[in-house]
């Protein structure tokens, strides 16, 4: 069972190594141990004092619709992940939108109404024999980097685009695994950029 109070010193809930245990393998410590360790490691626990303050509000995933059952493992992952890192699934608003291309343009209303932290996005974008899917990609990322950029809300994404995906079995069973690593990467990325973003703040006090 984890604990969830530490040391007053540190800002959030220290690993079981500074207690006199042995941390999770995962765990960057904000304790006296951060220094033994080096990684893209969030710096939390699951408790009370999580880096997720209170105003940052909720967190907005935005899905596309084509391929569901394979999105849908990105998308079970992410939520999972982020309640193993500290952040209620109650605070996570899921939305479908019909395909990748309307992602950006749900994203841009989603931060504009200042209600959430962080919007996180999740697609596969797969050639359709004729088509030009990598134009497609392409456009998606880089709406969602103008959204964050113009708006100051971290926008993160798991929209892929294969090389070739094809409607065989072998290629969907892979997939299917392949976006639930992508779902947990995804809630990694958001749990440690609010914390950065934080840690920002309190340095430069805006």
């Amino acid at each position: 069972m984890k604990e969830n109070v530490g040391p007053s010193r540190w800002p959030y809930s220290v690993c079981s190594r500074c207690r006199g245990g042995r941390p999770p393998a995962w765990l960057n410590c904000p304790g006296p141990c951060r220094s033994s360790r080096s990684g893209f490691r969030p710096s939390i626990l699951v408790n009370s004092r999580s880096p997720f303050p209170a105003a940052s509000g909720r967190i907005a995933l935005v899905h596309a619709s084509w391929h569901l059952d394979i999105v849908k493992q990105g998308c079970d992952a992410f939520i999972a992940s982020m309640v193993e890192l500290g952040f209620p699934a109650d605070r996570i608003d899921v939305l479908a939108v019909p395909g990748a291309f309307e992602i950006p343009l749900h994203a841009a209303k989603l931060a504009a109404r200042g209600r959430y932290a962080a919007i996180a996005t999740c697609a596969l974008v797969v050639d359709g024999g004729i088509y030009r899917h990598d134009f497609v990609a392409s456009a998606v990322i880089d709406g969602l980097m103008r959204v964050q950029l113009d708006s100051g809300v971290p926008v993160f994404s798991a929209v892929l685009t294969p090389h070739h995906f094809h409607e065989h079995a072998e290629h969907r069973d892979y997939y299917l695994r392949h976006f639930q690593v992508k779902g947990r990467e995804l809630a990694q990325a958001c749990v440690a950029t609010l914390e950065s973003l934080q840690q920002l703040q309190a340095l430069t006090g805006s």
